[in-house]
Protein backbone atom coordinates (compact mmCIF):
# COMPACT_ATOMS: atom_id res chain seq x y z
CA UNK A 1 0.00 0.00 0.00
CA UNK A 2 0.92 3.65 -0.31
CA UNK A 3 2.16 4.28 3.22
CA UNK A 4 4.40 1.22 3.14
CA UNK A 5 6.10 2.58 0.04
CA UNK A 6 6.25 6.05 1.57
CA UNK A 7 7.89 4.73 4.73
CA UNK A 8 10.61 2.98 2.75
CA UNK A 9 11.37 6.05 0.65
CA UNK A 10 11.31 8.61 3.44
CA UNK A 11 13.20 6.56 6.01
CA UNK A 12 15.93 5.93 3.48
CA UNK A 13 16.39 9.70 3.11
CA UNK A 14 15.61 10.47 6.77
CA UNK A 15 13.00 13.00 5.69
CA UNK A 16 10.51 12.33 8.49
CA UNK A 17 10.84 10.64 11.89
CA UNK A 18 9.94 6.97 12.04
CA UNK A 19 7.21 7.46 14.66
CA UNK A 20 5.32 9.80 12.32
CA UNK A 21 5.46 7.35 9.45
CA UNK A 22 4.40 4.48 11.68
CA UNK A 23 1.48 6.62 12.82
CA UNK A 24 0.50 6.98 9.17
CA UNK A 25 0.63 3.21 8.76
CA UNK A 26 -1.66 2.74 11.75
CA UNK A 27 -4.15 5.20 10.27
CA UNK A 28 -4.06 3.36 6.96
CA UNK A 29 -4.75 0.03 8.65
CA UNK A 30 -7.59 1.54 10.68
CA UNK A 31 -9.29 2.87 7.54
CA UNK A 32 -8.60 -0.19 5.41
CA UNK A 33 -12.25 -1.39 5.62
CA UNK A 34 -13.38 2.00 4.30
CA UNK A 35 -10.94 1.78 1.40
CA UNK A 36 -12.11 -1.74 0.54
CA UNK A 37 -15.71 -0.51 0.29
CA UNK A 38 -15.09 2.78 -1.53
CA UNK A 39 -12.38 1.82 -4.01
CA UNK A 40 -14.57 -0.34 -6.31
CA UNK A 41 -17.37 2.23 -6.15
CA UNK A 42 -15.09 5.11 -7.12
CA UNK A 43 -13.54 2.99 -9.89
CA UNK A 44 -16.90 2.23 -11.50
CA UNK A 45 -17.39 4.04 -14.86
CA UNK A 46 -21.16 4.16 -14.29
CA UNK A 47 -20.70 5.90 -10.93
CA UNK A 48 -18.26 8.33 -12.54
CA UNK A 49 -20.71 9.10 -15.35
CA UNK A 50 -23.56 9.69 -12.90
CA UNK A 51 -21.37 11.96 -10.80
CA UNK A 52 -20.27 13.94 -13.87
CA UNK A 53 -23.92 14.39 -14.86
CA UNK A 54 -24.80 15.56 -11.33
CA UNK A 55 -21.95 18.08 -11.39
CA UNK A 56 -22.95 19.45 -14.79
CA UNK A 57 -26.60 19.71 -13.73
CA UNK A 58 -25.63 21.40 -10.47
CA UNK A 59 -23.43 23.91 -12.29
CA UNK A 60 -26.29 24.66 -14.66
CA UNK A 61 -28.62 25.26 -11.72
CA UNK A 62 -26.08 27.50 -10.03
CA UNK A 63 -25.41 29.63 -13.10
CA UNK A 64 -29.13 29.93 -13.83
CA UNK A 65 -29.79 31.16 -10.29
CA UNK A 66 -26.83 33.54 -10.32
CA UNK A 67 -27.97 35.05 -13.60
CA UNK A 68 -31.69 35.13 -12.84
CA UNK A 69 -31.94 35.83 -9.11
CA UNK A 70 -28.53 36.76 -7.74
CA UNK A 71 -26.80 39.09 -10.16
CA UNK A 72 -25.87 41.54 -7.34
CA UNK A 73 -23.41 39.03 -5.88
CA UNK A 74 -19.78 40.14 -6.46
CA UNK A 75 -17.83 38.35 -9.16
CA UNK A 76 -15.48 36.86 -6.54
CA UNK A 77 -18.38 35.20 -4.72
CA UNK A 78 -19.76 33.86 -8.01
CA UNK A 79 -16.32 32.43 -8.78
CA UNK A 80 -16.10 30.82 -5.34
CA UNK A 81 -19.51 29.21 -5.66
CA UNK A 82 -18.75 27.96 -9.16
CA UNK A 83 -15.62 26.16 -7.95
CA UNK A 84 -17.41 24.83 -4.87
CA UNK A 85 -20.13 23.27 -7.02
CA UNK A 86 -17.56 22.02 -9.54
CA UNK A 87 -15.73 20.15 -6.78
CA UNK A 88 -18.74 18.85 -4.83
CA UNK A 89 -21.66 18.86 -7.28
CA UNK A 90 -25.10 18.83 -5.60
CA UNK A 91 -23.47 19.10 -2.16
CA UNK A 92 -21.82 22.36 -3.19
CA UNK A 93 -25.08 23.59 -4.71
CA UNK A 94 -26.91 22.86 -1.45
CA UNK A 95 -24.29 24.84 0.49
CA UNK A 96 -24.73 27.78 -1.88
CA UNK A 97 -28.52 27.57 -1.68
CA UNK A 98 -28.53 27.55 2.11
CA UNK A 99 -25.77 30.09 2.78
CA UNK A 100 -24.82 32.09 -0.31
CA UNK A 101 -28.00 33.47 -1.94
CA UNK A 102 -29.36 36.94 -1.36
CA UNK A 103 -32.71 35.26 -0.65
CA UNK A 104 -31.62 33.52 2.57
CA UNK A 105 -34.14 34.20 5.33
CA UNK A 106 -31.45 35.40 7.74
CA UNK A 107 -27.72 35.21 8.14
CA UNK A 108 -26.22 33.20 10.97
CA UNK A 109 -22.96 32.20 12.55
CA UNK A 110 -23.14 28.79 10.87
CA UNK A 111 -23.88 30.25 7.45
CA UNK A 112 -20.86 32.54 7.79
CA UNK A 113 -18.79 29.47 8.59
CA UNK A 114 -20.02 27.71 5.45
CA UNK A 115 -19.22 30.71 3.25
CA UNK A 116 -15.78 31.07 4.81
CA UNK A 117 -15.04 27.37 4.26
CA UNK A 118 -16.23 27.61 0.65
CA UNK A 119 -13.88 30.52 0.04
CA UNK A 120 -10.94 28.50 1.37
CA UNK A 121 -12.17 25.39 -0.44
CA UNK A 122 -12.29 27.01 -3.86
CA UNK A 123 -8.64 28.07 -3.82
CA UNK A 124 -7.24 24.95 -2.17
CA UNK A 125 -9.11 22.66 -4.53
CA UNK A 126 -7.73 24.46 -7.56
CA UNK A 127 -4.25 24.17 -6.09
CA UNK A 128 -4.64 20.44 -5.57
CA UNK A 129 -5.76 19.85 -9.14
CA UNK A 130 -2.93 21.95 -10.59
CA UNK A 131 -0.35 20.39 -8.29
CA UNK A 132 -1.27 16.79 -9.06
CA UNK A 133 -1.57 17.45 -12.79
CA UNK A 134 1.85 19.11 -12.88
CA UNK A 135 3.74 16.78 -10.55
CA UNK A 136 2.25 13.46 -11.57
CA UNK A 137 0.73 14.01 -14.98
CA UNK A 138 3.38 16.20 -16.62
CA UNK A 139 6.61 15.76 -14.65
CA UNK A 140 5.91 12.14 -13.59
CA UNK A 141 7.57 12.64 -10.21
CA UNK A 142 7.51 10.06 -7.45
CA UNK A 143 4.70 9.96 -4.93
CA UNK A 144 6.55 11.87 -2.21
CA UNK A 145 7.15 14.84 -4.49
CA UNK A 146 3.59 14.69 -5.78
CA UNK A 147 2.33 15.05 -2.20
CA UNK A 148 4.68 17.91 -1.33
CA UNK A 149 4.05 19.84 -4.54
CA UNK A 150 0.29 19.37 -4.29
CA UNK A 151 0.31 20.63 -0.72
CA UNK A 152 2.39 23.63 -1.80
CA UNK A 153 0.05 24.57 -4.64
CA UNK A 154 -2.95 24.24 -2.35
CA UNK A 155 -1.38 26.76 0.02
CA UNK A 156 -0.38 29.05 -2.85
CA UNK A 157 -3.85 29.13 -4.40
CA UNK A 158 -5.57 29.32 -1.02
CA UNK A 159 -3.52 32.32 0.03
CA UNK A 160 -3.76 33.91 -3.42
CA UNK A 161 -7.54 33.89 -3.38
CA UNK A 162 -7.38 35.96 -0.19
CA UNK A 163 -4.45 38.26 -0.97
CA UNK A 164 -6.05 39.62 -4.15
CA UNK A 165 -9.26 40.92 -2.54
CA UNK A 166 -7.31 42.37 0.41
CA UNK A 167 -5.08 44.34 -1.95
CA UNK A 168 -8.17 45.59 -3.80
CA UNK A 169 -9.36 46.94 -0.44
CA UNK A 170 -6.19 49.01 -0.14
CA UNK A 171 -3.75 46.80 1.74
CA UNK A 172 -0.16 46.48 0.54
CA UNK A 173 1.04 43.12 -0.75
CA UNK A 174 3.04 42.58 2.43
CA UNK A 175 0.10 43.39 4.71
CA UNK A 176 -2.31 41.30 2.64
CA UNK A 177 0.06 38.33 2.66
CA UNK A 178 0.52 38.58 6.42
CA UNK A 179 -3.24 38.77 7.00
CA UNK A 180 -3.93 35.85 4.65
CA UNK A 181 -1.30 33.62 6.25
CA UNK A 182 -2.53 34.46 9.74
CA UNK A 183 -6.22 33.90 9.03
CA UNK A 184 -6.12 31.05 6.51
CA UNK A 185 -3.28 28.75 7.57
CA UNK A 186 -5.26 26.71 10.16
CA UNK A 187 -8.15 26.15 7.76
CA UNK A 188 -5.94 25.28 4.78
CA UNK A 189 -3.79 22.94 6.85
CA UNK A 190 -6.70 20.92 8.23
CA UNK A 191 -8.45 20.86 4.86
CA UNK A 192 -5.37 19.61 3.04
CA UNK A 193 -4.41 17.00 5.62
CA UNK A 194 -7.92 15.55 5.37
CA UNK A 195 -8.20 15.84 1.59
CA UNK A 196 -4.73 14.63 0.62
CA UNK A 197 -4.81 11.91 3.27
CA UNK A 198 -8.14 10.62 1.95
CA UNK A 199 -6.91 10.79 -1.63
CA UNK A 200 -3.77 8.83 -0.78
CA UNK A 201 -5.75 6.24 1.15
CA UNK A 202 -8.11 5.62 -1.75
CA UNK A 203 -5.91 6.21 -4.80
CA UNK A 204 -2.30 6.48 -3.64
CA UNK A 205 -1.08 4.17 -6.40
CA UNK A 206 -3.67 5.02 -9.08
CA UNK A 207 -2.52 6.47 -12.38
CA UNK A 208 -3.62 9.90 -13.51
CA UNK A 209 -5.55 8.36 -16.40
CA UNK A 210 -7.67 6.11 -14.19
CA UNK A 211 -11.23 6.79 -13.07
CA UNK A 212 -10.26 6.09 -9.46
CA UNK A 213 -7.65 8.86 -9.51
CA UNK A 214 -10.16 11.59 -10.34
CA UNK A 215 -13.13 10.21 -8.44
CA UNK A 216 -11.00 9.82 -5.31
CA UNK A 217 -9.87 13.42 -5.73
CA UNK A 218 -13.47 14.64 -5.95
CA UNK A 219 -14.44 12.60 -2.91
CA UNK A 220 -11.41 13.72 -0.92
CA UNK A 221 -12.07 17.39 -1.65
CA UNK A 222 -15.50 17.12 -0.04
CA UNK A 223 -13.94 15.37 2.96
CA UNK A 224 -11.54 18.30 3.23
CA UNK A 225 -14.46 20.73 3.26
CA UNK A 226 -16.16 18.84 6.08
CA UNK A 227 -12.95 18.73 8.12
CA UNK A 228 -12.27 22.45 7.67
CA UNK A 229 -15.79 23.65 8.47
CA UNK A 230 -15.48 23.55 12.29
CA UNK A 231 -12.06 25.20 12.00
CA UNK A 232 -13.56 28.12 10.09
CA UNK A 233 -16.43 28.40 12.56
CA UNK A 234 -13.88 28.54 15.38
CA UNK A 235 -11.77 31.17 13.61
CA UNK A 236 -14.85 33.34 13.07
CA UNK A 237 -15.90 32.97 16.71
CA UNK A 238 -12.41 34.10 17.79
CA UNK A 239 -12.47 37.07 15.43
CA UNK A 240 -9.57 35.76 13.34
CA UNK A 241 -11.75 35.56 10.22
CA UNK A 242 -14.79 37.57 9.21
CA UNK A 243 -16.14 35.15 6.63
CA UNK A 244 -17.59 36.10 3.27
CA UNK A 245 -19.99 39.04 3.45
CA UNK A 246 -23.70 38.61 4.13
CA UNK A 247 -25.43 38.12 0.74
CA UNK A 248 -28.65 39.63 2.13
CA UNK A 249 -26.92 43.03 2.12
CA UNK A 250 -26.46 42.86 -1.66
CA UNK A 251 -30.11 42.82 -2.65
Amino acid sequence: MFFQLLVAVLLQGSVLPQWLLEFGLRIERAFEPVRVVLEPILSDPVVAAIWALLVITSLGGLWWDLRTNNQPLPSMMKFVWTLTVLYSGPIGLAIYWYTGRTQISRDSFWRRGSRSTSHCYSGCGAGEIVGITLAQGILALNTVWVVLITFGFAYLFGYGLNIGPLMQEGESFREATKDAVFSETPSITVMEIAAIGTDLLLAGTAGIGSILFWMAMAFSLSIGFIAAYPVNVGLISLGVKEGMMNPQEMR
